[in-house]
């Protein structure tokens, strides 16, 4: 059997995340500059090798502001800690399209395991000629596992930020040839 080499093609990808505010909506940000690679035996995902790094600097909430004070010491420290990456250790199919992504994330130099789902969503060749793979890859962590803990109290005394993380990344790979 013989390795491939798939490349996240960052054109035709992204990486969102979701946080509840005040408990009462969700805040939506990106990371607007990544790489990656997945590494297969054939064409086949399962027991693929994947990984992944994420440029924290281009953390993108819309709000530059908002932006700013993410980059900094009271959320992810992106002067000491300038990415966050990812490592698997396994990838195995659930059911037909579905399968279990699980790795090491390491955000602020602390590491833990994660559990994602990653839906395989078709493989296709492009007008070029390169075949692309598409996976819709998400899961939820525990900000605080990674040291990221500022928080304020409402007025209630509720928190205003959430602690649970939604991530949700639609990734596109293109097959090295």
């Amino acid at each position: 059997m013989s390795k491939i080499i798939w490349n996240v093609d960052p054109l035709h990808s992204e990486i969102q995340f979701k946080v509840k505010h005040l408990v009462i909506s969700t805040v939506t940000g990106s990371f607007k500059s990544f790489s990656g690679k997945v590494v297969t035996e054939e064409d086949q995902f399962e027991n693929a090798d994947v990984e992944f790094t994420i440029d924290v600097n281009s953390v993108d909430t819309g709000q530059p502001a908002r932006d700013e004070h993410l980059r900094n010491a009271d959320f992810f420290e992106a002067e000491t800690y300038p990415q966050f990456t990812f490592a698997s250790t396994s990838f195995t199919k659930i059911k037909a399209d579905l399968y279990k992504l699980t790795g090491n994330l390491t955000i602020k130099g602390i590491t833990k395991e994660v559990e994602l789902e990653a839906e395989y969503g078709g493989t296709e060749k492009d007008s070029y000629g390169n075949i692309k793979v598409g996976f819709e890859v998400s899961g939820t962590i525990d900000r605080k596992d990674f040291n990221v803990t500022f928080n304020a109290l409402t007025e209630t005394g509720g928190l205003a930020l959430g602690e649970k993380i939604k991530m949700i990344a639609n990734i596109q790979l293109a097959k090295q040839v």
